[in-house]
């Protein structure tokens, strides 16, 4: 019996470091990764800035359950676009991504319902058909080099000669992030008013860049002053890598600070290689005691009405004072090309 015991205990932990070892694999490579030793395996394709919490979640569930996880991680457009590319041969089996994209996913038949139970979850929050659902709440943010007093930077301040070179968002309609900040100010200022702030803007911005996350560094470093960035991984990166850079939201003419939510919202592949192993993963991830770590280890905010928020630190603190514009994403998804086209035109970018 001590015997069969201790050869389950070596069992399981296999499974749980042949998780790990996918995970790492594939976020270093952006491959898909190994399989588990009896072949079971689950690959998600997501938007970056949640690692951490990750890899936390996905070597619990493969120790649980013996199915491996393969994280493949990219701009939040691009984790779309490669999905669109693979249709005629799927890699994918979950998705997890950023509004307006996983909308624009699900509106090029790119998702499928996955019979998860969702009933925990606001209206609001997840597509009525099933397609998809948040898994994280986040908010667009602005980062900046320990060598600036952030604290009451106004977005007139980021026109400023002394930020030429030293200033970068990533771009819309390839970012998430990027997307929120065109987002944002067109509800700050309007269409038009977005797009000349921006063309002012354009002076100082490094150029485009479609992975928010790889502006973490160059802030860090001092070879950026300023950057966009959302809650979440600005300070996870904080903690987990000593970061120190500031989290900021400039100041309106008004002496308001603003922002707008970036949630970042799973479904379900359509055509999805292994669906029953990937619905069993989104159920796990989706569940309360996966849900309850977002706030400790990855800073956000669980959209579960039975998983109460963090009230002090992390997300909680950093919105003290700050406004959360309501979005309504599959609006600005209908206008996104337009709007896209415009601010090209705009920035000449």
């Amino acid at each position: 019996m001590r015997t069969s015991l201790t050869a389950r205990r070596l069992s399981r932990v296999a499974l749980l470091l042949a998780g790990v070892t996918a995970v790492a694999f594939t976020a270093a490579c952006g491959g898909t990764g190994t399989e588990s030793a009896d072949g079971r395996t689950v690959t998600v394709y997501s938007a970056d800035g949640v690692g951490g919490w990750y890899k936390n979640r996905f070597a619990e569930f493969t120790a649980q359950t013996g199915i491996a996880v393969n994280l493949v991680e990219a701009g939040s457009g691009e984790v779309v676009n490669r999905v669109d590319k693979e249709q005629s041969n799927p890699q994918a089996d979950v998705i997890v991504t950023l509004p307006p994209f996983i909308q624009k996913a699900e509106q090029s038949g790119l998702l499928q319902p996955s019979g998860i139970d969702t009933a925990a979850i606001p209206a609001a929050d997840k597509d009525p058909d099933g397609n998809y659902v948040t898994l994280a709440n986040n908010y667009l943010c602005f980062i900046a080099n320990p060598s600036v007093d952030a604290t009451a930077l106004t977005w007139e301040d980021l026109l400023k000669p002394e930020y030429k070179g030293k200033l970068q968002y990533s771009t819309p309609g390839q970012a998430g992030d990027g997307t929120a900040v065109l987002v944002l100010l067109q509800q700050l200022r309007g269409k038009q008013g977005a797009l000349d702030y921006l063309a002012a803007l354009q002076a100082n911005n490094v150029g485009p860049s479609s992975s928010t996350g790889k502006l973490q560094a160059k802030v860090d470093k001092g070879e950026l002053l300023i950057a966009n960035g959302d809650v979440q991984m600005n300070l996870t990166t904080v903690q987990e890598k000593g970061s120190k850079f500031s989290v900021f939201f400039p100041v309106a003419a008004d002496g308001k600070r603003s922002t707008v939510p970036v949630p970042y919202v799973m479904g379900l592949a359509k055509g999805a290689p292994h669906q029953a192993d990937a619905t069993e993963l989104m159920r796990f991830l989706l569940a309360p005691e996966a849900q309850s770590k977002l706030g400790p280890e990855a800073f956000a905010v669980s959209p579960r009405t039975d998983v109460p928020a963090p009230t002090t630190g992390g997300p909680a603190a950093a919105l003290r004072g700050v406004e959360v514009v309501p979005v309504d994403w599959n609006k600005v998804l209908s206008e996104l090309d337009a709007d896209l086209a415009a601010y090209q035109q705009a920035t000449g970018s």
